[in-house]
């Protein structure tokens, strides 16, 4: 069966679901951020040695594309250590509600990177994400600003990193491109782990399943089926869909952990005011296509 774009969307739409389970999970490992990223793309980079023929992946992508997704993958992994890093600023729906703001920066890195005309409509939505941001800073207590500012960092990252893919991965093997990438933010990350990773490095058992779950069930296969959608899907698309992460995040969160207890009702609008603008999206989309449609018939 052809990989259609229908196809796409529900694989990406699986990546992002199981990607609102990462906050959780990043809240209840006990570790530094940089530490927990490390153990996540390590751990990501050896369970694609059985499917990655390491002699030949080189030759096999040529070394120009090696050293671009190389590169990528730094900046994966410091998308990463800046989400962690704002659940432990401030908390997991914060961290979450930050990345709903990639939108934003989606119309303004994608024309840029992938070389075509900004797009009206995009730029609008991203223009009305911004009441959205400051009602959440107002709602939060100030000792969490910096989470908030991190957690922004964090969904730029995530944007740039998501159109260099669309650029560059043309009809390469996802899983080929998953290992590169996150085996050079293995060894970019590598260095720092002794200054900058915290006091502990070994994970406790506890922490080794939830590794396991965040590397192989919400880091292997959301890759592979993320960056496989990419191929039929625009970034613009890709990363308003994983937008629905918040959604599915938020109210994980909700349930399992206690942050409802530290936010207060413009937090919530904030993040409804945002969630509105991503969903008014596809509204815009589809009226765009039949406008289309109606001036070519």
């Amino acid at each position: 069966m052809a990989y259609s774009e229908q196809r796409a969307y529900l694989e990406l739409h699986i990546a992002v679901f199981l990607w609102g389970f990462t906050a959780i999970l990043g809240d209840l490992i006990q570790l530094s951020a940089l530490t927990l990223v490390w153990w996540r793309v390590f751990l990501t980079s050896l369970s694609l040695i059985f499917f990655v023929r390491i002699s030949r992946v080189v030759r096999e992508v040529g070394l120009r594309r090696f050293l671009l997704l190389a590169g990528i993958g730094v900046i994966v992994a410091l998308h990463w250590v800046t989400f962690y890093g704002a659940i432990k600023l401030a908390n997991a729906s914060i961290a979450l509600v930050c990345m709903a703001t990639t939108s934003l920066f989606s119309s303004l890195l994608e024309p840029l990177i992938v070389k075509r005309p900004f797009v009206w409509y995009e730029l609008l939505l991203g223009i009305f994400i911004l009441p959205g941001i400051w009602l959440i800073v107002d709602g939060v207590d100030a000792g969490m600003n910096l989470g908030i500012a991190v957690g922004l960092l964090s969904a730029a990252l995530v944007s740039a990193f998501t159109s260099l893919n669309k650029k560059y991965i043309g009809s390469s093997d996802p899983l080929r491109i998953t290992f590169i990438e996150l085996g050079a933010a293995t060894l970019f990350l590598a260095p720092f782990l002794y200054s900058l990773g915290g006091d502990r490095f070994w994970p406790t058992a506890v922490d080794w399943f939830y590794l396991l779950v965040l590397a192989l069930v919400c880091t292997t296969l959301t890759f592979f089926l993320s960056l496989r959608a990419l191929s039929k899907l625009s970034a613009f698309a890709s990363n308003l869909t994983v937008n629905l992460e918040p959604v599915y995040g938020i109210f994980l969160a909700y349930f399992l952990l206690d942050d409802a207890q530290e936010l207060s009702p413009n937090f919530y609008w904030g993040t409804l005011l945002i969630l509105l603008a991503v969903f008014g999206y596809t509204g815009a989309m589809r009226f765009v296509r039949r406008r289309k449609r109606r001036l070519l018939i």
